[in-house]
């Protein structure tokens, strides 16, 4: 058994314990500082604060008597600590402090920290800048304020505006529809570290003048995120919560080298369109030891649509999400629909998902076009438990008002031209899906493009005593059902070795248009 580092820097460190648990311990285990005790942990990656700069940390977990593991670090350098208090902040939940923790982070010098101590303080948008690292105590509740109109816009950054004639979105207020800045923002900004046990709040709820009552009129994208990285690199955001978001929760644009630690990610599960993390055209992505319980996808890989796609040709590449843990949303782990640059090389392992309508969940459909090709994508080592459909591949994805054309949602083949998505590779290996309801998996490829490889192994699917029924993919043409098996169609290499459906309603395996199998 080892306990790694996973992240420090001088006032926290993350730490995994490598015994092959998934998410969660067998049983709590006592966190031991330099010899004294600092409180429990049940979590497989969990965090120590409270840490003092260029100072020798022995950190170890024990049962009992029991030293279950150890490991030695050294908190990095820290120049200098600048508390928002001592800038005007009041964090008495009602004076407006957004000007004040501002001038904190720009006063803020390279190697040191703005603290934000308990309190509650109301903010519109925070602005990050290069080498700064913010610590929200625990006790400290950053709360958004929900008028729209003291919220910054970003139109020249916004993706949509060559999207306005596929959308259809026209105007709002008489002018081309803004992107909101998010309550934390950062744009071309290096070198950032977002931590601690405080909460970010987007205060957002169904309630009269706020931001969810007029969802199906105002898209999401034009609704804050709670973090909103545009073209960013080196950021890390670790620990705090992160809850009640008028729209996705942490969405990174155009960014790099980007890592989420032990995060918990809250919005009701009737929240529309509230994605838990949505890494768009991103690269070298860590994703590990967060909680998700939300209303919509809890991870959202995308790349743009249409234009941004073609136009720029940036896949969302080299992402990695372990030991998570997704619960309520309607996919665990999804790919698009906006993907029009291309997925690839996702691995996602030793994770749980828990009530979510769909595990693996792949959107796209004709017109994402050439660029936007899914491939090396791994999920190992999952457990699922009560995920309606564990397996969703869907290439008829209706969503938007281009979705229902007569060219997406024709089952007859095509020609493939350069409006035609490819999806490449598929391996789902070592997954335990308990008390499934819809299907085991429905796999639906393009007749004129069809998926090129999907490998399944040791890979068990049991259901639940009464399944519910329900469609198990957003396409026409499906009716609702439960207790499926695995459906396949249009896919040109299937491998299923150890592969055990148990408790279905008809046949395990139901394949059409499959040009090779190996069963």
């Amino acid at each position: 058994m080892r306990l790694n580092i996973v992240f420090k820097n001088a006032r926290c460190a993350v730490l995994e314990y490598m015994d092959g648990s998934i998410f969660t311990l067998g049983a709590k285990a006592q966190i031991v500082v330099n010899g004294e005790p600092k409180g429990e942990t049940d979590r497989v990656i969990f965090s120590v604060h409270g840490l003092k700069p260029q100072t020798v940390y022995r950190v170890e977990l024990r049962r009992g008597e029991e030293a279950l593991a150890a490991a030695v670090f050294t908190t990095d350098y820290e120049y200098v600590t600048l508390d928002v208090r001592d800038f005007g902040a009041r964090g008495d939940g009602k004076a407006d402090d957004t000007p004040f923790i501002q001038a904190a982070i720009m006063a803020c010098p390279k190697d040191s920290r703005v603290l934000i101590p308990p309190g509650e303080y109301r903010v519109v948008s925070l602005f990050l800048k290069d080498d700064v690292s913010i610590e929200l105590e625990e006790g400290a509740h950053i709360k958004a304020f929900t008028d729209r109109t003291r919220f910054p816009v970003f139109p020249a950054m916004l993706q949509s505006y060559d999207e306005q004639e596929e959308y259809n979105l026209g105007t709002w207020e008489g002018n081309p529809l803004p992107m909101f800045s998010g309550i934390i923002t950062g744009v071309n900004v290096k070198n950032v570290i977002i931590y601690g046990r405080g909460v970010l709040d987007g205060c957002a709820s169904f309630e009269e003048g706020n931001w969810w009552r007029d969802h199906r009129t105002m898209k999401t994208a034009f609704r804050p995120r709670m973090i909103f990285l545009h073209h960013c690199e080196q950021v890390v955001v670790q620990g705090i919560t992160v809850q009640n978001s008028p729209a996705w929760n942490l969405h990174p644009y155009f960014s790099d080298h980007l890592r989420f630690l032990d995060l918990t990610v809250l919005n009701p599960k009737d929240s529309p369109n509230t994605d838990g993390l949505d890494p768009e055209s991103c690269r070298d992505v860590e994703i590990a030891g967060v909680y998700f319980s939300l209303g919509d996808d809890c991870i959202a890989i995308k790349s743009g649509k249409i234009y941004m796609g073609s136009r720029y040709r940036r896949p969302s590449s080299n992402i990695c999400i372990r030991q998570c843990c997704m619960r309520d949303g309607h996919g665990s782990v999804t790919i698009g629909s906006e993907m029009a640059g291309g997925v690839r090389d996702l691995v996602v392992k030793d994770c749980l998902f828990l009530n979510t309508d769909r595990g693996l969940r792949i959107k796209t459909r004709r017109g994402r076009g050439k660029d936007a090709v899914i491939e090396g994508i791994l999920f190992d080592h999952i457990r699922m438990d009560h995920v309606m459909t564990p397996f969703v591949v869907n290439c008829f994805y209706y969503c938007d008002p281009d979705g229902y054309s007569e060219y997406v949602r024709t089952k007859e083949a095509l020609p493939v031209d350069d409006r035609t998505p490819d999806i490449r590779s598929l391996t789902f290996r070592d997954i335990q899906a308990d008390n499934c309801h819809v299907a085991a998996a429905y796999f639906y490829g393009l007749p004129e493009q069809k998926i090129k490889k999907i490998e399944m192994e040791h890979v068990h699917v049991t259901y639940a005593d009464r399944p519910k029924a329900d469609i198990p993919a957003m396409m026409e043409g499906i009716s609702p059902m439960s207790g499926r098996g695995i459906y396949a169609n249009n896919v040109k290499l299937l491998l299923l070795k150890d592969v055990a459906i148990e408790g279905q309603e008809g046949p395990a395996v139901t394949l059409e248009n499959i040009d090779q199998t190996g069963i």
